[in-house]
């Protein structure tokens, strides 16, 4: 019988470990499209988040972050891309006050897989310290990472930074995270927001292209 990526979803969400590796590698075997792995796990994460703040257990977290890791080290020699030229410089970084580090490390071994050149600024990152980064590293974009709603406010803190620093016109800037959305876009004032590693994916790909 054929299995659905739903099961491998499901399966997250259960945080039924060994179950969600031996779905992978079935997957694999069966040559199934990795990027659509990925997005099956992506989901079974999103649905562990969607809790409220104070419902999101920490050690659920960790679980989930550690199965989806083992996974990519599965699907990583089908996602590293055939090219060896750069493709640019990307720092990246969850925002002060926010310690939560999954998506980060999930767009960072996307975008390497991409063919990027990662800075990784950790978590609980000030704003100061992402303009440093932008100042030494000279990147074509920013990320900045947040699970938490009190995760917008430094979020805005940090572009302010960057703008009273004259740097803001030298990037781009995308915001990721399940609270984010057009209007928290807005209100940061970056040029995109994504809930979906895939989607930001490929809005880096075209700002980096255009470049």
């Amino acid at each position: 019988m054929k299995l659905s990526l739903k099961e491998i979803s499901e399966a997250l969400i259960k945080l039924e470990e060994e179950k969600v590796l031996q779905l992978v590698k079935e997957k694999i075997d069966a040559n199934e499209d990795p990027i659509k792995i990925l997005e099956a796990c992506r989901k079974g994460m999103a649905e562990i988040g969607k809790g409220n703040d104070d419902e999101i257990f920490l050690t659920d977290l960790i679980m989930v972050g550690e199965i989806f890791n083992e996974t990519l080290e599965l699907l990583m020699p089908k996602l590293m891309s055939s090219t060896s030229k750069s493709l640019g410089k990307i720092i990246i970084g969850t925002v002060e006050g926010d310690i939560h580090n999954i998506g980060k490390d999930i767009a960072i071994k996307f975008l390497k897989a991409e063919g990027f050149e990662v800075i990784d600024l950790g978590v609980n990152v000030s704003s100061q310290k992402f303009v440093d980064a932008i100042k030494e590293h000279n990147p074509l974009v920013v990320g900045m990472s947040g699970l938490l709603t009190l995760s917008i406010k430094p979020m805005k803190k940090s572009v302010e930074a960057i703008i009273a620093a004259n740097l803001r016109d030298k990037i781009k800037i995308i915001i990721g995270g399940e609270r984010t959305d057009e209007e928290v876009c807005k209100y940061v004032g970056a040029d995109a927001w994504v809930n979906e590693v895939i989607e930001g994916i490929k809005i880096i790909k075209k700002w980096t292209e255009n470049a």
